[in-house]
């Protein structure tokens, strides 16, 4: 994180001002077709990243690449709707550039969601699963070369990226909503390709339950900057590598990334009425 970095936070949060001068309390980012967890949001602005001075561009499916500003269950939250991914070829700096702008503009807390594969067996498509930790395979790291100390340390502890005391929360949450929220980690790979049948054997035999192709480096960067992180995994298809795996397809993905996305909105209106944040 170079000074150059630095002044590339400033200057997007400049653009951003000119617009709307809201002070969230909480960010959200919604991963690939998540984008129904932000309809609860009671929107004041919407900004384009386009609009936004050194945001890359979405080009994912279903990543409509705006951020917006408003309450959610009358918490002052603005949103990530869509996120950048190695694979659309972006440098690690430009994946995090928001996550630094999103605690410039006063996000003391940070929730992230995906879309996963399951690795663990026991999971089904449909379910919520909550980050316990994460695995990167990415080949990339958002904090290599030189350190700015104005954005965080430069040896950050990692032991703690997903916040325990919220992790015991959503657990909480989802109890009285009858949902059986999993818990799991989250192995990240660099795509675009979905992964060999050997690569998620050795995913999981590594310790993943989970397999994606985002959030880890978003992570990492809150836990630099000192944000408070929760995450969750909505499966979307089996990734466990067995002989009986059939192809995957983005169709399969968004498709089945409503139904898990549908419990995670629900169980972050119940942190979120529950004063979790």
């Amino acid at each position: 994180m170079t000074p150059e970095f630095y002044d590339r936070v400033a200057t997007a949060l400049g653009a951003i001002r000119k617009t709307t001068d809201f002070r969230p309390t909480l960010a959200l980012v919604a991963g690939t077709g998540l984008a129904p967890v932000l309809d609860e949001i009671e929107t004041c602005a919407r900004i384009p990243y386009a609009k936004i001075e050194g945001f890359a561009r979405s080009t994912a499916p279903s990543h409509q690449g705006e951020l917006l500003f408003g309450t959610l269950a009358g918490q002052a939250v603005v949103a990530q709707s869509g996120r950048f991914h190695l694979y659309e070829g972006w440098r690690g700096d430009d994946i995090v550039l928001p996550v630094y702008v999103l605690k410039a503009l006063g996000a003391r807390s940070y929730v992230v969601t995906n879309a996963a594969g399951a690795l663990n067996p026991d999971y089904r498509v449909g379910d919520a699963v909550l980050i316990s930790d994460h695995l990167n395979f990415t080949g990339q790291h958002p904090l290599e070369g030189p350190n700015d100390a104005r954005l965080g340390l430069r040896f950050p502890d990692m032991s703690n990226v997903y916040d325990q005391p919220w992790s015991a929360k959503a657990l909480k949450a989802a109890k009285p909503l009858g949902l059986a929220l999993h818990e799991g980690v989250y192995a990240a790979v660099h795509g675009p390709e979905f992964e060999t049948s050997a690569e998620r054997r050795f995913l999981r035999a590594a310790g993943g339950d989970l397999v994606g192709m985002s959030t880890v480096l978003e992570a990492i960067a809150a836990s630099h900057c000192q944000m408070a992180t929760l995450g969750f995994s909505a499966v979307t298809n089996s990734a466990t590598g067995g002989p009986d795996q059939q192809p995957d397809t983005l169709e399969e993905v968004l498709k089945n990334a409503a139904a898990g996305g549908a419990q995670i909105k629900r169980i972050l209106l119940e942190m979120i009425r529950g004063g979790a944040f």
